[in-house]
């Protein structure tokens, strides 16, 4: 061989073998922590989990080539979900999708520095989670689960569905400071529909949510609202749900899944929907942007949906009107 071809051929090796060796580098691998508020064998918690999983892989995020996923369930449980966020953020996860208000107050007396997607969230700039939706200024970022004016929306439909209704118990967590700033948007509409509203603190203590919602069914005409608070929607709703049908009280629920389960009526956002919309957010922070540039997002649809069943069982007649309007009817 010529020197000069030698020479040629060692250098085209040289370039070559850096090449072939980059190319064969495994992809780096991050890690994506998730605080779910709600128990793991819950299935809207599964339901939640699975479309974020989705919707990360349609973005190229892989578990267990690319990304490592490590999940909690906090069951809205201030114990549980500060346990569950010190646990995530030890193992220095590159950013945390987080549901729900507690679960992101949790992360954030642990690490301010942690980028946090949220869902779930009522009140983000009044919980002090972020400073405002449009700038959040901070490690944290999200989705809001609705505006307060539509606690009010959701008393004009009961309203609609069961027009003998002039009182209403509005439930609501005390230590949850969404569930105040709902009951005055609801207030605001009652004298207009000539209902009077009541506040009904529940906490995760079954037997108080009983003797509350039973006390209040003594007297005639009742209905209920349930704000999305977190002892009434994750933990009893079961119960309240059986008690709406034991004393005859239409009501009106924060999500799709309580109507599915045996409720009268929801107005609500899809929140799963979210959970896919904040996979987006993820891969746009790994990818380099920060959270305090990504705005909070407002819910852009809300859904009605109605169990014809269950208004049967209560004697109520549902308004064609309404009946056409509505997104989902179950029969």
């Amino acid at each position: 061989m010529r020197r000069r071809e030698f020479i040629t051929l060692l250098c085209g090796a040289a370039v070559v073998w850096p090449l072939a060796a980059q190319a064969q580098q495994p992809e780096q691998m991050r890690r994506i922590g998730v605080l779910m508020n709600r128990a793991a064998d819950d299935p809207e918690g599964q339901a939640r989990l699975a479309a974020f999983q989705q919707a990360l892989q349609q973005l190229d995020w892989s578990d267990g080539r690319n990304v490592r996923i490590d999940t909690r369930w906090g069951e809205d449980d201030v114990d549980r979900e500060r346990r569950a966020a010190a646990e995530l953020v030890a193992l220095a996860p590159d950013i945390i999708f987080a549901s729900g208000t507690l679960s992101v107050a949790a992360l954030q007396k642990v690490s301010r520095t942690v980028p946090i997607v949220f869902v779930g969230v009522t009140d983000p700039v009044g919980a002090g989670i972020v400073d405002s939706l449009a700038r959040p200024g901070s490690n944290v970022t999200g989705f809001m689960i609705y505006e307060y004016s539509f606690g009010g929306k959701r008393l004009e439909l009961l309203k609609q569905i069961a027009p003998s209704v002039t009182r209403v118990a509005v439930l609501r967590d005390p230590a949850n400071p969404a569930g105040s700033a709902e009951f005055a948007a609801i207030q605001a509409v009652a004298q207009s529909l000539m209902v009077q509203v009541s506040p009904v603190d529940s906490r995760r203590d079954a037997g108080e949510i009983e003797r509350a919602i039973t006390a209040f069914a003594r007297s005639p005409n009742g209905g209920l609202i349930l704000t999305p608070n977190a002892a009434a929607v994750s933990v009893n709703r079961d119960l309240i749900i059986t008690l709406a049908a034991q004393h005859k009280l239409p009501a009106a629920y924060p999500f799709r899944y309580m109507v599915t389960g045996g409720g009268l009526m929801s107005y609500a956002p899809d929140v799963v929907d979210q959970c896919r919309r904040a996979a987006g957010y993820v891969d746009r922070i790994l990818k380099g942007e920060k959270p305090a540039d990504l705005p909070v997002q407002a819910p852009t649809k809300y859904e009605l949906v109605i169990n014809l069943k269950t208004a049967k069982a209560l004697g109520l007649t549902v308004p064609p009107s309404l009946l056409t309007s509505a997104d989902e009817v179950i029969e």
